[in-house]
């Protein structure tokens, strides 16, 4: 039997173990390739995440030009567990893009929550009542995690 899959620093199982390279220029190559293989491109994905610089959030946000959906939802999750406000307009812009899938713009929603960050309430209202029940009860919970943030901030001083 293999080695089961280690849960990362987030808390979560990802579907790829961090990639081992270090030259962030070749990773963001391999991240931008819409011919490589989905596996190395997730090993990029989370490789990225875990650096956690504002270069590495800013090379994610630049691989939502793929064309696969399938990344594309995984680039709005890795953004939510990083929670950096850098990528904010990218996450925002895939949310307000009604042409892009579902599914991508429900995890951007919810990434939107994660964040914690204010700036994200008026196109999370915006969305409050999308036609996709995903995109829009996605947008209610990424809304109460803002009002929940907001709140656990002030308590803390």
């Amino acid at each position: 039997m293999g080695e089961r899959p280690a849960v990362s620093e987030y808390g979560s199982v990802d579907p790829a173990p961090a990639s081992h390279e270090d030259d962030m220029l070749q990773m963001k190559s391999v991240l931008l390739d819409d011919s490589a293989r989905m596996f190395e491109r997730m090993r990029v994905v989370f490789k990225f995440r875990n650096i956690r610089t504002v270069e590495s959030c800013l090379a994610l946000c630049e691989a939502f030009t793929t064309d696969s959906a399938l990344l594309r939802h995984e680039l709005a999750y890795v953004l939510g567990q990083m929670q950096m406000d850098e990528a904010l307009p990218a996450l925002i812009d895939r949310l307000s893009d009604v042409s892009e899938h579902v599914m991508v713009r429900h995890e951007a929603a919810e990434a939107l929550g994660a964040i914690g960050n204010l700036l994200a309430q008026p196109v999370l209202e915006k969305y409050l009542s999308d036609p996709f029940v995903e995109v829009s009860e996605s947008c209610e919970v990424a809304l109460d995690l803002l009002d929940w943030v907001a709140k656990s901030s002030i308590s803390e001083h």
